[in-house]
């Protein structure tokens, strides 16, 4: 036991933690005691850590086949879970499978099998259908938002894929809000139910205020909420996509920086617009309930709900990523006049008023450049900082954050740096290969 303490010690060193809190700890133990388990905490708790802890010690490193299967109802959330994962080096190999990803790299992966599967349920089914990795040995399933995952939209893919799983041992439901009832089809055993969020007492630093727009059209009520706000980290949550892209041509319009993320974009543009967000090279980015789950977005100052959504679970989860980790934040009722508050928002509402106040937010510190060059070129972020610092002269503190995904990478440089050291790396080489790079879109 002192031997997996100490290995656990390790994993948290790697992820920079010192410690697991309460739902974590009793989690993990649950977990452990081979229960079946419901696990219902506020979001940003650290559900992610508190399943895969107990789950990897359960993992048999003499078996080269699938072992544990983590499904989620979007790519976002299935490839922060592999974040996650991968940053706790444990020596396991995982993959992470999911629409818009090349399926030809799913497949030639798949050939030598991980230990940890990710995946959203329609890419699993698909390679489950397929028979392109063996079940003979998958013990442990995950279904993380198991609100969202088991919705109707999900469920055949769901039903298709649990109906194979004969060797499974035990599994997970986690999520933020519950299900009245958990379909059949997945298969729980006397579950045991962790419930974290039925007493739970509001979220400290979190204030709820009202603005009126005059007449129905919320447009100009929200671009002056925005200039007043200023600079600062804020999500807009819609109900449904034209929506976004309506506002989103709207403020291109009045030239204010910002971005768009929903389920109708294409995958690389919903990448680049959560990176240029976590980077802060825009600090507004107009979403569907997408974004209210799972996704590595630090540090939001406002949220805004544009639209109010029509059930309490979605609007439990937007709130969640603002006040996060003891910080404050600020959730905006934006409402039309005659609208009235939906029946689950018991708080009185203390409605702002706005002025005619129209300049536009300071520009943002940060540009994104991007390098048509990644992992499967062998580029790393090492190779990135050692180009920019040595060869494109940049200080340290003019580089913020890096991503480098398959064949591109991302790098946040500072906003006055950015034509110098793009006319300095000019006919560059990286890895060998010629440096295409630019002000990413």
């Amino acid at each position: 036991m002192q031997k997996a303490d100490n290995q656990q010690q390790e994993y948290l060193q790697n992820i920079g933690i010192s410690e697991l809190n309460q739902m974590q700890l009793e989690t993990a133990a649950k977990i452990k005691d081979r229960n079946d388990l419901i696990l219902l905490s506020p979001t940003g708790s650290g559900k992610t850590l508190a399943f895969l802890l107990p789950l990897i010690e359960r993992l048999d490193r003499n078996n080269e086949q699938v072992q544990l299967l983590i499904l989620a109802p979007s790519r976002e959330l299935a490839l922060q879970i592999e974040q996650v994962f991968r940053q706790l080096k444990t020596g396991f190999k995982v993959n992470c499978c999911y629409g818009g990803h090349s399926i030809q790299t799913e497949r030639n992966s798949l050939k030598h099998p991980p230990a940890v599967l990710i995946g959203t349920p329609g890419r699993i089914a698909d390679h489950i259908r397929r028979e392109r990795f063996s079940l003979s040995s998958l013990r442990f399933l995950v279904l993380d938002e198991f609100d969202k995952a088991l919705d109707l939209g999900f469920q055949i893919d769901m039903k298709e894929i649990i109906r194979e799983l004969s060797a499974l041992k035990q599994r997970v439901l986690t999520s933020a809000t519950n299900l009245n009832e958990v379909p059949g089809f997945v298969g729980l055993n006397k579950p045991l139910t962790l419930d974290y969020i039925k007493d739970q007492a509001p979220i400290k630093g979190l204030k709820l205020k009202g603005v009126r727009s005059e007449g129905k059209d919320k447009l100009d009520a929200f671009f002056r909420l925005v200039c007043q706000l200023g600079n600062e980290p804020m999500l807009v949550f819609v109900n449904h996509r034209d929506a976004a892209d309506r506002i989103s041509n709207h403020l291109k319009d009045m030239n204010l920086v910002h971005d768009v993320f929903h389920g109708g974009m294409k995958q690389e543009d919903r990448e680049r617009a959560l990176i240029k967000f976590r980077n802060g090279s825009h600090h507004l980015l107009i979403t569907t309930d997408l974004a209210s789950r799972g996704l590595d977005i630090p540090e939001i100052k406002y949220v805004i709900h544009y639209h109010l959504p029509s059930k309490e679970d979605a609007y439990i989860h937007r709130n969640g990523r603002t006040a996060r980790m003891n910080a404050d934040g600020t959730v905006y009722l934006l409402m039309s006049e005659a609208e009235p508050l939906p029946d689950y928002i018991s708080e009185t509402l203390a409605f702002e008023a706005i002025g005619e106040y129209r300049e536009l937010p300071e520009e943002p510190d940060w540009v994104t450049l991007y390098i048509a060059n990644g992992k499967k070129d062998k580029v790393n972020k090492i190779d990135i900082v050692g180009l920019l610092l040595k060869k494109g002269k940049l200080q340290k503190d003019d580089l913020g954050l890096i991503d480098v995904l398959d064949h591109s990478a991302f790098v946040a440089v500072k906003s006055e740096k950015v034509d110098k050291v793009l006319k300095t790396l000019k006919g560059e080489k990286i890895k060998g290969k010629k440096l295409k790079m630019g002000i990413s879109k």
